[in-house]
């Protein structure tokens, strides 16, 4: 048998599982399905998310664990230990209370922040995080004085984190909540839809009835720009985010046709419909330019980057609006294009 015949079969053979093992490590996701079958009573939707009846008045600034629980400058910090997973060093410590915090450090800090108090914003469950500028570390391997700015995120003990949830399988799938959840996360250009970045927790004290709440978390992947394998998107990143696309076009078949979502969670979003998309961006628009502001604020941006960034998601829930009717999805598709 000539090489070439044998290197054809052999390529031929393996390409499926080296392709597989592509989408698997760059983590695309599944088509979602229900998790039960059609005939089971709807989930508690409490779990996920509940509508925002007060959103106007939501504090963007201090979040959902309000000014109280927030650190103060140069606020005291014992070491834990050190985290080195995921894209951002961070540390685990406890404050002089007694309370633990995970810290994270890096330029996913500040857009973790930004896209949690817009996530809490719109009715989804999120836990406190807050950005300290300044704090004080006793030991690790931190200089004193030496902190960097970072996000702290405190472990309640009244939330125990009992695991993650799966975007492709879920109680929600099919509800209009969980396809605007989805929605939510283009708008921000959080193009890491990994499983671990999502927590169940079981709390103490129900949360708008619910016991059990599925949450996105870690979500400092935002505020950049989606790119192909094998590099990896940006985040935090202004000028990425300004050229960040949106709505490319509606399909014949009704669906919305998304920019840069192939590759990466593809699956998530090729049936989104218009209406997900208003449905969103109409939830979006009943934030003020205050609230818009003080959530960059509570991250510490500068203010020109900040009304950078501002504008352009506030482009982006127009183009959203615009899907009102047959008339108006090219307009949409023309303003999605930076």
């Amino acid at each position: 048998m000539h090489f070439s015949t044998f290197g054809s079969r052999l390529i031929a053979r393996t390409f499926p599982l080296l392709m597989a093992a592509v989408l698997l490590a760059f983590g695309c996701t599944p088509t979602p399905k229900p998790l039960t079958p059609a005939d089971v009573p709807p989930p508690d939707m409490a779990q996920l998310w509940s509508e925002p009846t007060d959103i106007a008045a939501r504090d963007l600034f201090h979040g959902p664990g309000g000014p109280d629980l927030a650190p103060l400058p140069d606020s005291v910090f014992t070491f834990i230990a050190k985290d080195d997973t995921g894209f951002s060093p961070g540390y685990d410590v406890r404050d002089i209370p007694g309370l633990k915090w995970s810290v994270k450090y890096g330029p996913e800090a500040q857009s973790e922040v930004v896209a949690s108090r817009i996530v809490w914003a719109l009715g989804y469950h999120q836990p406190p995080t807050y950005h300290v500028d300044q704090w004080r570390l006793i030991g690790g391997d931190i200089p004193p004085g030496a902190a960097p700015p970072g996000r702290f995120r405190p472990e309640w003990p009244a939330w125990k984190q009992k695991g993650s949830w799966s975007w492709a399988r879920n109680p929600f799938v099919g509800t209009q909540p969980y396809r605007g959840l989805i929605v939510l996360m283009h708008v921000l250009s959080n193009w890491d839809l990994l499983d671990d970045n999502t927590s169940i927790y079981e709390v103490d004290t129900p949360v708008r009835g619910a016991r059990t709440l599925f949450v996105v978390r870690d979500l400092g992947a935002a505020l950049g720009k989606a790119r192909r394998p094998p590099t990896s998107g940006t985040r935090n990143d202004v000028e990425d985010f300004e050229r960040q696309g949106f709505i490319k076009g509606v399909d014949r078949d009704g669906y919305v046709r998304l920019d840069d979502t192939r590759w990466r969670h593809e699956k998530l979003y090729d049936q989104l419909t218009a209406e997900d998309i208003r449905w969103t961006c109409a939830r979006l628009s009943r934030l003020s330019n205050r609230q818009w502001h003080d959530a960059f604020r509570a991250a510490r941006y500068d203010p020109a980057v900040a009304e950078r960034f501002i504008h352009r998601l506030q482009e982006k829930v127009q183009m959203g609006l615009m899907l009102g009717g047959p008339g108006d999805t090219e307009r949409a598709a023309r303003a999605g294009r930076p």
